[in-house]
């Protein structure tokens, strides 16, 4: 199976056009789950690949409005005729979810979720089970957490998701970065700051560029609710024991649309299976 078999074609991916401003893919990384999208140009035979604008780099470069100034243009890309398990090997060693195709001109994205996909279907065989590709480092929370504390955990761990735990440290539900951006209430900083911004001792909010998860949303004040995770969290989880094959855990990804899946024997929390480690499977 080729990326060709797998990709989003380049009619169904969001792009920006150069020359172009900030303006033009800020809302778009602000509103949508994508933290990058590529930038392209109109030439004689297509659009032609530029690179990719991140969230990050926004964020680096604020003052910063010109396409060209702000995107990367050394980010990995790929072939159309690549075959799937060597741009999942490359998506594996650059951490990239998301791999530009490029064949003289822009032809569309692979991702990791495009890759388990075909895992889920089987077309990409994959042989053996989840356990040799879970990790037991875990990343958790308590369900009575304040869900401002739970976000700092997902930020400093550098992970988009938290297991939570219950009084008798049994896995009560599991939270993600989208679940707090979804009820993240974004303050629109004014050019004066002033009165704009609650005290600096306010336990849930503050000034500056503020990161969720291992996304991050260019703002200057972002408001989360003080309730605890266990009112924000998903309590009803799927979960997958260690001799769940590779394919079936794919499946359950993908019907759930959810990125990653605790491993559990009998009751306890004994790892966790992410979407990226599955890709491990196709060239190990």
């Amino acid at each position: 199976m080729n990326v060709a078999d797998a990709m989003t074609a380049r009619e169904d991916v969001v792009t920006v056009e150069l020359p172009g401003t900030r303006s033009d893919v800020l809302e778009y990384l602000q509103e949508k789950s994508f933290s990058s999208v590529p930038v392209v140009k109109p030439g004689d035979d297509g659009l032609e690949y530029r690179g990719i604008v991140s969230r990050e780099e926004l964020i680096k470069q604020p003052d910063e409005d010109q396409l060209v100034m702000l995107m990367d243009d050394e980010v990995v890309t790929t072939t159309a005729d690549t075959a799937l398990e060597d741009a999942a090997r490359t998506m594996v060693e650059e951490g990239a979810r998301r791999v530009p195709v490029v064949d003289g001109e822009f032809e569309g994205i692979i991702t990791v979720t495009d890759v388990i996909h075909a895992i889920a279907t089987g077309d990409q065989e994959t042989d053996g089970t989840v356990e040799g590709y879970a990790s037991t480092d875990v990343n958790t929370t308590y369900e009575g957490a304040p869900l401002p504390v739970a976000e700092r955990g997902l930020y400093y761990a550098n992970v988009p998701y938290t297991v939570v735990l219950d009084d008798d440290g049994d896995v009560s539900g599991v939270l993600t970065e989208v679940d707090i951006i979804d009820v993240a209430r974004i303050v629109e900083g004014e050019e004066e700051t002033g009165d704009n911004f609650p005290d600096q001792d306010s336990e849930w909010s503050w000034e500056g560029i503020k990161g969720v998860g291992s996304r991050y949303l260019p703002t200057r004040d972002i408001e989360i609710p003080a309730e605890t995770v266990g009112e924000f969290m998903s309590d009803d989880v799927v979960t997958v024991a260690a001799s769940t094959s590779i394919q079936e855990a794919a499946q359950r990804m993908i019907s759930n649309d959810i990125e990653q899946i605790p491993m559990v024997s009998g009751e306890q929390l004994v790892g966790i299976v992410c979407d990226v480690d599955l890709l491990e499977a196709l060239y190990e």
